[in-house]
C-alpha cells in the first residue's frame, strides 16, 4: 500500500520536501489536538490520527526522494528539521495534558538526544544508527497508544499522558546512551 502511494506521489512529481513539511504540519497539529485532548476524546483520537500521518509523511518523502532521484544535501535538512519540530510538538502536547509543560519537554530534550547522536555518529563516518529502544516509530507509537488508551478510558486522561512521557523520557535517554556507547565501540580500536 506504501508503495502504491509513494508511486502516485512521483507520478504527480511531489516534492519530497514538501511532504516532510506537510509531515511537521502533521506533527505540529497532533500537539495541538493532544494539548487540547484533556477537553474530550475527539481530541485524543485526532492526535493519534496525525502522529500516524506524520510517520506516514516521514516514511514516504523518503521513498519519494529516491523514487525520483532528486535526493540532495538540503533534502537531508528537509527530512530531519521537521522531525525534531514535530517530535517537540507531539510531546509538549502530551506534556500540556498531563499538566506538565516540563514533562513534554523533557521527553522532547531525550528524542533530540537520539537524533543529534545518530548525527554525529554519522558526522564520524559511522552510519546512522536507528537503535532503540525508543527510536522515533517507538516514540509515536507509545503516544499513540497512549492517546487511544486516554479516548477509549477517559479516567486515565489524567494519569496516562504521565506515564507516556515519563517511557518516553527514559527510555529514549537510554537509547542516546547505548548509540553513543555503539558509536564508541567502533571508533575505539
Amino acid at each position: 500500500m506504501f508503495v502504491a502511494i509513494a508511486d502516485w506521489l512521483i507520478r504527480r512529481r511531489v516534492s519530497p520536501n514538501a511532504i516532510s513539511v506537510a509531515g511537521m504540519v502533521a506533527g505540529c497539529l497532533a500537539g495541538v489536538a493532544l494539548a487540547e485532548a484533556p477537553g474530550g476524546r475527539l481530541h485524543w483520537l485526532v492526535g493519534a490520527a496525525l502522529v500516524q500521518l506524520r510517520l506516514l509523511a516521514n516514511m514516504l518523502d523518503g521513498m519519494v526522494a529516491v523514487g525520483r532521484g532528486v535526493t540532495s544535501p538540503v533534502g537531508e535538512l528537509y527530512n530531519e528539521i521537521p522531525d525534531r519540530v514535530a517530535d517537540t510538538a507531539v510531546l509538549v502536547g502530551m506534556g500540556v495534558a498531563a499538566g506538565s509543560v516540563a514533562f513534554g519537554f523533557a521527553a522532547a530534550l531525550a528524542a533530540i538526544a537520539t537524533a543529534y547522536v545518530r548525527a554525529v555518529g554519522r558526522g564520524l563516518g559511522q552510519g546512522s544508527d536507528f537503535c532503540g529502544p525508543m527510536a522515533k516509530p517507538h516514540r509515536m507509537a507509545v503516544v499513540t497508544i497512549g492517546a487511544l488508551v486516554c479516548a477509549v478510558v477517559p479516567s486515565l486522561a489524567t494519569s496516562e499522558p504521565v506515564a507516556v512521557l515519563f517511557i518516553i523520557t527514559a527510555l529514549a535517554t537510554l537509547t542516546a546512551a547505548r548509540r553513543l556507547a555503539r558509536i564508541v565501540r567502533k571508533l575505539v580500536p
